[in-house]
């Protein structure tokens, strides 16, 4: 059976490339990359332009990611000829209790496969945080692999949060998606929501005390945030809201550098975070495919596609078996839809290469803006199990240990040719995979392979497909699988959204790219950072 959805845009979406010899930076917010690529104008490496896209962003695109997040990042070094891997994740109280989250069987199954628990608490509301690795994340990558002051990475982002947020369409759209979160959130409510309504396109929003943080961090960088004044402002705030994170929980935060998990493929070799991220999966669906396809033809064809899909079907299965969400979701219709996250990738003339995902986990997060410090925070509590005997079971102190985020950076030859990431949940390992599959199998540049049409497949009752796929592809593929046959869209995303570099070894070409369903994204090259002077009657509103 195929489901078609009739009601579709009227329009193609393409994006362009951002492409210079002296590396590249994208985002899925442009002046975020912009931001990146200032530091490459000025000298530094791609870990430097990584880091600061990933703090401005803190400014342009906070419902994604941001000081209150966690995530992964995949780094080529080019000279040491070695990948590194830094898993910052995210990680449970130590007071953590499960009675704290009874289960509720009224309520839909959470993004990550587990069962709502009463007043949505796990990814609602302060109960739902979980201690935040992002500051930690990027000053460890900072200060042991890369180049410039933290004051001057960092510079681009304080400038955009004392402008404050320029709102547009698209930001609108984000927030009234969660208006109904943010409106419990006192803080939040006063922020995004000014006058009971989502905050409308040509206004400007100020985040109370961000740009003080940020400042804070500059100077006194993951100390202050983890251990001194920063970390007394945050946890007087989690517990003021009924968080039941404390000083010693912040101050014992780790980060967890290590050697990534390498796959091999057509003479390539895939480095990820591993078990604990998409990255085994994304092992075992090339593996499949690579069985299923030894040898490949000059373009995709039919059996390609079914190869693949049949791939990602086997994965996924052996990953909802191994976190033992199976039988709560084999034969249901996930409607996953793209709602989380924010991943971008860095390359320098020196050929070095990082991939980096981050993330609140859900859109805004928990919907709570800690009052002294204009910090969003996570949701990421919704990782964990709160039934008893499980993998993935809430624990005091527990690391997050099952993310589909999938930071990838391929290397062949001794170079780094390609690095991928992307935003979405349950997407995002198929997104991630497709990309880097026909880079591989078919010798795609990176243009080519995010603007080709994807499918998605999770092992969950159905295969989502774009429509833009041939009448064999698609024939080929309903003879195996129920298909949901579904446009690509601004929102929502169905097939996740991709950030990627490329390097041509051969001529030093940066190219860099950003999803064409986002149309806040980019790529940037070197330049010096520039942000755009506000007319005089912008409305700017303070909460």
């Amino acid at each position: 059976m195929t489901r078609f959805h009739r009601d579709i845009d009227n329009w193609t979406l393409t994006t362009p490339a951002a492409r210079s010899r002296h590396g590249a930076v994208t985002s899925q917010h442009r002046v975020a990359a912009q931001a990146g690529a200032a530091q490459l104008n000025a000298g530094g490496n791609a870990i430097d332009a990584i880091v600061a896209t990933a703090y401005a962003l803190n400014a342009v695109e906070p419902w994604m990611s941001g000081l209150g997040g966690a995530g992964f990042m995949v780094i080529w070094l080019a000279k040491e000829q070695r990948a590194v891997a830094l898993d910052f994740q995210g990680t449970l109280a130590g007071d953590t209790r499960l009675d704290d989250y009874p289960v509720d069987p009224n309520l839909p199954a959470t993004p990550m496969g587990f069962p709502g628990v009463v007043d949505n608490a796990n990814i609602e509301g302060y109960r739902s945080i979980t201690v935040p690795g992002t500051v930690a994340g990027l000053e460890h990558a900072l200060s042991r692999l890369g180049s410039r002051p933290r004051s001057e990475v960092m510079a681009p982002a304080i400038r955009l949060a004392e402008r404050g947020l320029n709102v547009d369409w698209f930001t609108s759209l984000q927030i009234g998606v969660c208006a109904r979160t943010l409106a419990r959130d006192p803080t939040s409510r006063d922020i995004y929501l000014p006058g009971g309504h989502p905050a409308t396109p040509e206004s400007r929003l100020k985040i109370p005390h961000l740009a003080e943080t940020l400042r804070e961090i500059a100077e006194g960088g993951s100390e202050t945030f983890y251990r001194g004044a920063l970390a007394e402002k945050i946890v007087t705030d989690l517990q003021a809201g009924g968080s039941r994170i404390c000083h010693a929980d912040l101050a014992n935060y780790e980060v967890l550098e290590y050697e990534p998990m390498a796959a091999e493929h057509r003479g390539y070799t895939l480095y990820t975070p591993g078990e604990v991220s998409g990255g085994l999966r994304q092992r075992e669906m090339l593996a499949y495919a690579l069985a299923a396809m030894p040898t490949t033809s000059e373009k995709p064809t039919p059996e390609t596609w079914l190869a693949y899909t049949e791939a990602l079907e086997y994965c996924w299965k052996q990953h909802k078996i191994r976190n033992g969400v199976l039988s709560a979701m084999d034969g249901v219709i996930d409607i996953e839809n793209g709602a989380c996250t924010s991943s971008m990738s860095s390359v320098d003339a020196e050929g070095n290469m990082v991939a980096l995902t981050h993330t609140l986990l859900n859109r805004f997060g928990s919907g709570v803006t800690l009052p002294s410090t204009g910090m969003l925070m996570n949701d990421s509590v919704s990782y964990f199990d709160p039934r008893p005997g499980y993998p993935t079971t809430m624990a005091g102190g527990k690391r997050i240990n099952s993310s589909n985020m999938c930071p990838t950076v391929a290397v062949r030859d001794g170079e780094a040719r390609f690095s991928v990431g992307a935003s979405g949940g349950n997407l995002i390992m198929p997104a991630v995979t497709q990309v880097a599959a026909l880079m591989m199998d078919f010798n795609m540049n990176v243009e080519e392979a995010v603007h080709r049409p994807r499918l998605d497949a999770s092992y969950r009752g159905s295969v989502r497909v774009d429509p833009r796929f041939d009448h064999a592809t698609l024939a080929k593929l309903g003879e195996r699988f129920k298909l949901e046959i579904a446009q690509p869209l601004v929102f929502p995303k169905l097939y996740a959204c991709v950030s990627a570099v490329s390097r041509n070894p051969a001529t030093g070409e940066c190219v860099g790219i950003n999803d064409p369903t986002q149309p806040i994204g980019g790529g940037a090259t070197p330049a010096p950072f520039h942000i755009e002077p506000l007319g005089d009657d912008e409305s700017v509103v303070r909460p």
